[in-house]
């Protein structure tokens, strides 16, 4: 079992050519970025710019394992999603340029119910990514969490398409729907093409309409949850790489620290625990 290590530049909460010394200085073999904001979105990159890009993140022997295509809205308002839109497939146009097929993102939380207005809204918005991505021959991943893995793949399932597909994050699963990230590996097999490698803990049961803000007026009282360390929570990583394993996953484990008071010393921790394990 040997999966390669990539970190998500923006968890060492330092600038960019920093961030990609520090990730080849822990061995790593990508890096993952936002496209959605800073200074690296489609608009703000011309295509020279672009190939000057890509070249500094080779000249540090790493590549591209996704992009980031988070806006923070989800597709699940009608009124917003013709420029969502627009704006995702622009940065799925920018990661074919940085050499990826990937762009991850958050789609907003998917309805348990099949006839519930905001899952055809979101079904909509997502058929017509998925379209563009199978014309670029690459993937919008949906990041899992805010719903169960049954949840989420009857929602693919239902595109009829693999251009949307998922970046699984276990430590979304364990920590919002309570689900258990070995068995939404099995239950989402056909669809992973990235992963987020992250670990945390529930403290609190909570809506995840309310975690997530779709249920924008909705005052959540206490943490809901933690993010940790790796090895420090509730993921089995031991069993999440074996089920990887199982079901022919060959991708990027890509290090996601978002709190902490030392991300680097946090990350390393991560990509040596990630390594003693495979």
């Amino acid at each position: 079992m040997k999966f390669p290590i990539g970190v998500m530049v923006e968890s060492f909460r330092t600038d960019f050519s920093t961030a990609l010394g520090l990730a080849e200085s822990l061995g790593a073999a990508g890096i993952q970025m936002y496209a959605s904001r800073g200074e690296y979105t489609p608009e703000k990159l011309t295509a020279s710019a672009r190939h000057e890009l890509l070249d500094m993140v080779r000249s540090h022997g790493l590549e591209f394992s996704a992009i980031c295509g988070d806006f923070g809205h989800g597709f699940g308002k009608k009124k917003l999603n013709a420029e969502l839109i627009e704006k995702s497939k622009r940065v799925m146009d920018l990661a074919k340029d940085l050499g990826t097929d990937i762009v991850t993102t958050h789609i907003g939380v998917v309805p348990s119910d099949p006839s519930h207005e905001r899952y055809k809204v979101m079904q909509e918005a997502c058929r017509e990514l998925a379209e563009y991505a199978d014309s670029l021959g690459g993937h919008f991943a949906i990041e899992t969490g805010p719903e169960t893995a049954e949840t989420l793949k009857g929602f693919l399932d239902g595109l009829g398409s693999k251009g949307v597909a998922v970046n699984f994050d276990p430590a979304n699963f364990v920590m919002v729907t309570g689900d258990d990230p070995v068995k939404g590996v099995y239950t989402l097999r056909d669809y992973i093409v990235h992963t987020h490698a992250k670990d945390g803990v529930k403290l609190l049961d909570v809506d995840p309409e309310i975690i997530y803000g779709v249920i924008e007026d909705a005052i959540q009282e206490g943490r809901a949850f933690e993010e940790v360390p790796l090895g420090e929570g509730s993921v089995d990583f031991p069993g999440w790489l074996a089920a990887l394993e199982d079901v022919g996953y060959r991708g990027f484990l890509t290090i996601e620290r978002e709190v902490g008071a030392d991300p680097t010393a946090d990350i390393r921790l991560a990509a040596d625990f990630l390594r003693k394990l495979m």
